[in-house]
């Protein structure tokens, strides 16, 4: 028997948020991981904002949002908001009720700044982090390292000589000019260089982002962003290794790009043993360092950082940041960082 086609509307709704999402819904996962972050910052918190004034958004409802724009790949602040207002999941994650206003998309923006400028994202990397080390998903022992290329928000037109009076019309128009970034700047982005990261590719205005993976389980020990030059991946790598602190013995993979006799002496120097892929001419990687069966295990296992890049890019909005200027490049590198590691984390059962 066909059902009438009867449209009502309920005055009142007695299901709420918490007992709509499933139980097996992976979000749940990871907001506890989150929940369990966000109690530990409470007294980083507790000094980002004064006693007096009127209230701001909380920054924990801030946080969680902006790793839903992160997991969902929402473009906007003003898309956020507009999922924010009707779909349950998203309210039940930010921690609104049914009935709770959503923010207007400025007002989000600016607390949203505030929460970037005090180092929010680095502890909440750290946190989470640390959660991980408690759940014995680190290994502590065995690293990859690689870089990868960030597209500045810059158009190539943008990029113009840095002496005012070398410029003429817009720009537009820059066929058979010699460009670099010695004699020209992007007057959008200053901080964004002119980079190809390998042969025969187009040169583009962009940043490099660096990744330091851990080897058992495939979670981002630490991540760094600089400014696109010749010399910045394997500076990264060594600043990253220096960061991971300790005093035992570690191995670190890496591909044929990191395969530099300074860059090789550096990590040994740093009881650092350097599993990076071989050039075929020139190699500074030795049989003192082939030799050994972990040598070909870690070459094989480095591949993985490439899935990670993938996520950031395709999931993450990396790909092109939407951000200008070194340090909002990377404070947003550092949260998309963190939303691999809660994904990844769920993913290998944490509860």
């Amino acid at each position: 028997m066909r059902g009438a086609k009867v449209e009502t509307q309920g005055l009142f709704s007695y299901v709420s948020p918490e007992q709509r999402v499933p139980r097996d819904h992976p979000l749940r996962a990871i907001r506890a991981v989150v929940d369990r972050s966000l109690a530990e910052m409470d007294s980083h918190f507790s000094t980002m904002y004064s006693g007096y004034g009127r209230p701001s958004i909380p920054p924990e409802f801030l946080l969680r949002a902006l790793l839903l724009q992160v997991f969902y790949s929402i473009r906007s602040e003003r898309q956020l908001m507009e999922q924010l207002n009707y779909n349950l999941l998203f309210r039940w994650f930010v921690g609104l009720g049914m009935d709770d206003e959503v923010w207007v998309p400025t007002v989000f923006t600016k607390n949203r700044d505030r929460l970037l400028d005090h180092g929010t994202v680095r502890e909440f990397f750290r946190s989470v982090l640390e959660q991980a080390r408690g759940q014995n998903l680190l290994s502590e022992e065995h690293f990859s390292v690689d870089g990868t290329l960030l597209e500045a928000w810059a158009s190539q037109k943008s990029f113009q000589p840095k002496d005012p009076e070398d410029r003429s019309g817009d720009g537009s128009d820059f066929r058979g000019q010699s460009r670099r970034n010695e004699t020209h700047a992007s007057v959008t982005d200053p901080d964004a260089r002119l980079y190809k990261k390998a042969p025969g590719e187009a040169s583009r205005l962009a940043y490099l982002g660096h990744v330091l993976m851990d080897n058992r389980h495939g979670l981002i020990a630490g991540e760094q962003v600089t400014t696109a030059d010749g010399t910045a991946e394997v500076d990264a790598a060594v600043q990253l290794v220096d960061d991971l602190g300790g005093t035992q013995r570690i191995t670190l993979g890496a591909d044929k790009g990191y395969d530099r006799h300074g860059f090789v002496q550096n990590l040994r120097d740093r009881n650092v043993t350097p599993h990076v892929a071989r050039k075929r001419k020139g190699s500074a990687i030795d049989k003192r360092t082939t030799r050994h069966a972990g040598y070909a295990l870690s070459i094989h296992v480095r591949r993985r950082i490439e899935s990670i890049f993938g996520w950031m890019k395709t999931v993450g909005g990396m790909r092109k940041t939407r951000f200008r200027g070194l340090e909002r490049v990377g404070l947003h590198f550092s949260l998309v960082t963190v939303a691999y590691n809660l994904v990844r984390m769920a993913r290998l059962g944490v509860a």
